[in-house]
């Protein structure tokens, strides 16, 4: 039986994190599987914390953490990889612009490998958002030595041993390259597998904003010494 957590970061997701959630659980259902659902609500202003306790007091498979404050996308991974209980451990943004049937075929890759990291096809993004998330990722290739089609997608999964033996420190947008960058020098197995990305139906994007940029950019360079330090 496969055990698997997964996990929703969100913020200010009122609009999309019930119908999100609801269609996690019910492809987890059709499946051979020991399983838990947890959002991670990051300190939304709407109703996002009201709508994901509404819930999990349906159903006791799902969890919530709640941060008291925005703390930023870093700091939400990090809550949901501490919560996870299961020997796997899935995470999609709570936006809806993937699709949780496409994660069941990577349970079966775990046989070989300890990461599995989605890259999106045909990104339904802007130009300019694909062309910084394309910058990006060969930039952190370049500084890690990794071979990553796509760092930031949303759609990865692990063992949840993993992260028993890496310490984390970004709390911002940084968190998918800090996390294959430390995997990587561990020895641990990735692969790679594409995605369908579909386009945000509701809500507001926030990782486009200069402030998250200059902020991954400023911890990415951190990151980077400490590595090289040995941190």
């Amino acid at each position: 039986m496969v055990s698997v957590s997964v996990f929703f970061p969100c913020y200010n997701e009122q609009e999309n994190v019930g119908r999100t959630v609801e269609n996690a659980l019910m492809v987890l259902g059709k499946l051979d599987a020991d399983f838990e659902v947890i959002i991670v609500d990051d300190g939304s202003k709407d109703g996002t914390g009201r709508i994901a306790d509404e819930i999990a007091g349906r159903d006791s498979r799902v969890k919530v953490v709640h941060h008291e404050r925005n703390l930023g996308y870093g700091a939400a991974l990090r809550s949901g990889f501490k919560t996870a209980t299961k020997e796997l451990v899935f995470y999609t943004d709570g936006d809806g612009q993937f699709d949780m049937n496409e994660m069941p075929p990577l349970l079966d890759l775990m046989e070989h490998y300890d990461i599995v990291s989605g890259y999106r096809l045909n990104r339904r993004d802007s130009f300019v958002r694909k062309i910084n998330g394309w910058a990006w990722t060969k930039l952190v290739c370049l500084l890690f030595g990794l071979n990553i089609r796509d760092i930031d997608c949303a759609f990865k999964l692990y063992r949840r041993g993993i992260f028993d033996r890496i310490e984390l420190s970004s709390t911002g947008a940084l968190i998918d390259a800090e996390i294959l960058a430390r995997a990587a020098l561990k020895g641990y197995r990735i692969t790679q597998k594409g995605v369908h990305h579909y386009p945000r139906t509701a809500g507001v994007q926030t990782g486009a904003s200069l402030r998250v940029i200059a902020r991954a950019f400023k911890e990415l360079f951190e990151l980077h010494h400490r590595i090289r330090s040995g941190n």
